[in-house]
């Protein structure tokens, strides 16, 4: 057994190559390991950009309100308790509604080192585009 302490894994700051807005990680697993899961905090109005999972992403929703959208599909709001499964190489994004912070917990596992493809930021249009309800 291992007990990884909160505090020997500090918060973050999450790259704005990758992030739109103030974005906080904090690790749950160490590195390396096959499976990675990170606390996730966005600010009001803060995102990813698009990006893929070779494997897949699940994200389960700790506290405020989200969004969440595959490319070509509706905006959809995600709440806590909610789980998204997204499938291995759906183009997608997650962030924080434009007036609430959220929390998610995100999970997803490596393939040949590989967790994430980052893509070009999401625009202002698609991130405020009207969700569906």
């Amino acid at each position: 057994m291992k007990i990884m302490k909160a505090d020997s894994r500090p918060t973050r700051a999450a790259p704005a190559s990758y992030f739109t807005g103030a974005v906080w990680q904090n690790p749950i697993l160490d590195e390396p390991e096959r499976v990675r899961a990170v606390s996730v905090t966005f600010t009001p109005g803060a995102r990813t950009a698009w990006h893929t999972h070779p494997l897949g992403q699940t994200l389960f929703v700790v506290s405020g309100v989200g969004r969440v959208q595959l490319a070509g599909g509706p905006v959809q709001i995600i709440r806590p308790g909610d789980t998204v499964w997204i499938a291995p190489d759906e183009r997608h994004w997650h962030g924080a509604a434009p007036d609430c912070a959220m929390t998610h917990i995100a999970i997803q596992e490596q393939k040949n080192g590989e967790s994430v493809v980052w893509q070009e930021h999401v625009s202002d249009a698609d991130y405020l585009a009207a969700p569906e309800q």
